[in-house]
């Protein structure tokens, strides 16, 4: 019997999805799963007839694969991993190749790639994004780990990636975590636009506009420059009708929101680096607060705001208006999420390169948007581009859009509509381009109760200065 080309453990949805795509381009492929009847009810379903194998003891799934043996693992992130790589490890050989294909945190994944460098092994942390259809169509890839790790599995997760003009979604994106850090911060930047989004549709609800008005709006900003896969599933999502009341099934949804994690590692590692990811903070703030439904329920009983909406604007002004802060916020999310990924390649020494995330990113995952184009030729035409506003296309868009941002969110603030990742996004933006700032009273006081002492704007940039302040008497 031939051995397979590749094998993968974890069978859940996602993993399906990527042994069919795998094995649609050529590629026989071995399979296993704790559960043996999930990879039964797989062998006689979904992948009958077709050059899948599955098994239901680990090592003869290991025996089954051709060497250098490729090795897929989609388990839960964690504890999980680390169990399932030393089951491992008692049945591979050296040169043999592990992937961790799930949403593992970045500083695990560097630590299995020298645990199991140590042992001869080869590993790639690969994250993965386009959710259960990506992965049967052709997800975003974003592997990392050593050079030779990446070679061996090159073929397949190329041919298995989306393309985009030719080009696949699948670039080699530095040593140890990159690939898994990468993929944490497109996750913070989905999170971002996702809010952004909802932001525009809690507006236009305030604004009187039907669940039918919205989808035909997001449809139509689908067909310009807004255009994403984001923006396509919100306009599908406002025609769906619940079967049982006729009512649209959007309304229906517990306004309560879930998150796995990788938003909140986005945040804490940014605060790690002194990056600045303002939009995407509000976001993951945002679902958290969603998830006090309760406490919401009660507060709503006792704290006032404006209980009527108003505005001297009309439907159509505001639906343009809310399109361009829409477009000038997401760009800013973007920015963010470009200047920490390079603070985190200087930190790391990955050596990442913005225009191939770009690249990646413009087909198969769930951020794919049109103007991740633009992102692509601002970095390749400016690889030490400081940042993406600074973009002769980026900066025109925000110069022009700047002023209807700003009277969107005045509105949503005079009629107590909360609108943080609006809100953030054009703070970083007003902040960013502001010359001065308020920090020399800030730097004064740290100065008066810590003797923290501060530069001044007549000496030479480096000099430091202490003030023996007035005591403060209780």
């Amino acid at each position: 019997m031939s051995k397979s080309d590749f094998g993968l453990i974890g069978l859940a949805v996602m993993g399906q999805n990527l042994v069919l795509n795998v094995e649609s381009r050529g590629f026989c492929v071995s399979v296993y799963n704790r559960t043996t009847s999930v990879t039964d009810a797989f062998i006689a379903g979904e992948a009958a007839g077709k050059n899948v194998e599955g098994y239901a003891e680990l090592k003869d799934f290991v025996e089954s694969l051709s060497t250098p043996r490729k090795i897929q693992i989609m388990v839960k992130a964690g504890g999980p991993v680390d169990a399932l790589i030393e089951s491992l490890l008692l049945l591979i050989d050296k040169g043999d190749l592990i992937i961790d294909g799930g949403n593992s945190l970045y500083t695990d994944t560097q630590r299995r790639s020298e645990y199991l460098e140590e042992k001869g092994i080869l590993f790639v942390g690969a994250g993965v994004s386009g959710g259960e259809e990506g992965a049967l169509k052709g997800p975003a890839i974003m592997p990392g780990g050593p050079l030779d790790s990446w070679r061996i599995i090159e073929p397949i997760f190329t041919a298995i990636s989306a393309k985009v003009n030719g080009e696949a979604c699948c670039r080699h994106m530095g040593q140890g975590g990159a690939g898994h850090y990468v993929k944490m911060v497109h996750n913070g930047i989905e999170y971002g636009d996702m809010q952004l989004i909802c932001e525009a549709y809690n507006l236009f609800k305030a604004a009187g506009f039907t669940a039918e008005e919205q989808g035909e709006i997001f449809e139509e900003w689908n067909s310009g420059k807004l255009e994403s896969y984001l923006i396509q599933i919100t306009a599908k999502a406002f025609t769906m009708k619940d079967e049982e009341t006729g009512q649209p099934l959007v309304e229906l949804i517990m306004d309560r929101a879930g998150q796995k994690g990788t938003g909140r590692w986005t945040v804490l590692s940014a605060t790690e680096l002194g990056s600045v990811i303002s939009t995407i903070n509000a976001a993951v703030e945002a679902r958290i607060l969603s998830s006090w439904k309760e406490d919401r329920v009660e507060a709503s009983a006792h704290l006032e705001g404006p209980t009527e909406f108003s505005s001297t604007l009309g439907k159509e002004d505001l639906k343009n208006k809310v399109r361009d802060a829409l477009f000038a916020s997401k760009i800013i999310s973007y920015a963010q999420g470009m200047n920490m990924l390079r603070a985190a390649s200087e930190a790391h020494g990955w050596g990442l390169n913005m225009g191939d995330i770009a690249s990646v990113w413009r087909g198969g995952c769930i951020i794919r948007a049109q103007f991740l184009n633009n992102i692509k030729e601002a970095y390749e035409k400016a690889p030490d581009l400081k940042n993406l506003m600074l973009d002769d296309y980026f900066k025109g868009i925000l110069n022009t859009n700047q002023a209807a941002w700003r009277e969107v969110v005045a509105v949503a603030v005079s009629n107590g509509i909360p609108v943080p990742a609006f809100s953030a996004s054009l703070a970083y933006y007003d902040s960013y381009r502001s010359a001065r700032l308020p920090a020399n009273l800030l730097q004064a006081q740290r100065d008066y109760f810590g003797a923290h002492t501060y530069e001044r704007t007549d000496k030479p940039v480096g000099e430091f200065f202490h003030t023996e302040w007035p005591e403060v008497i209780d």
